[in-house]
């Protein structure tokens, strides 16, 4: 199966043609379920994995001249891991465009602030009542919240962590909000 029609058989394994179509359908019924998830281990998405993988096979199909490869699985893996690297530099430029964005458009914004002291007694305030809020709550409720949004970890993480459902982790990060809020808005109330 890996490996392409002879050299001799010209006209019948070309791209476009329809043995080499067989061909790719095999692979794809005997490997894809592998490439999907080699692409999720690279790219940390299944959807991203999906759409890759079908690119992948894509390329496949529209090879010049298929007969050149000695085997179709490894150069299948070897498309999916460009389109793997071409894809995390993409986020990486995008992620760096966001982030330089975020802090251009901070420096602006902080030009209007109060004074580096007065900023720093409020940001102070304002961490102590949060910590007094998230004690109020009960303890994975709270554990959730800190791991979720103070930590940043992704609620599926934060639930084999504290070996709850990913339902049940945005409940409680959700209540743990909820409270949170109430505590802010009773603060500044006069």
């Amino acid at each position: 199966m890996d490996r392409l029609g002879k050299a001799g058989d010209a006209g019948t394994d070309v791209a476009g043609s329809p043995a080499h179509a067989v061909q790719v359908a095999e692979l794809f019924r005997e490997h894809n379920r592998a490439l999907i998830a080699f692409l999720h281990c690279r790219l940390n998405s299944q959807s991203d994995a999906q759409e890759l993988a079908q690119e992948a096979y894509l390329r496949m199909l529209t090879l010049e001249h298929p007969e050149q490869v000695g085997s179709l699985r490894a150069y299948l893996f070897r498309i999916a891991a460009n389109l793997a690297v071409d894809r995390l530099r993409m986020r990486k430029v995008r992620n760096d465009k966001v982030r330089d964005d975020m802090l251009i458009e901070q420096s602006t914004e902080d030009l209007h602030l109060a004074p580096v002291p007065e900023r720093h007694v409020s940001t102070i305030e304002q961490w102590c009542e949060l910590r007094r809020a998230l004690r109020e709550l009960p303890a994975k409720t709270s554990q959730a919240f800190v791991m979720h949004v103070i930590e940043g970890r992704d609620f599926n993480v934060v639930a084999q962590t504290m070996k709850l459902s990913e339902r049940m982790v945005r409940y409680h990060v959700t209540n743990a909000l909820a409270h949170c809020r109430t505590r802010v808005d009773e603060l500044e109330m006069p």
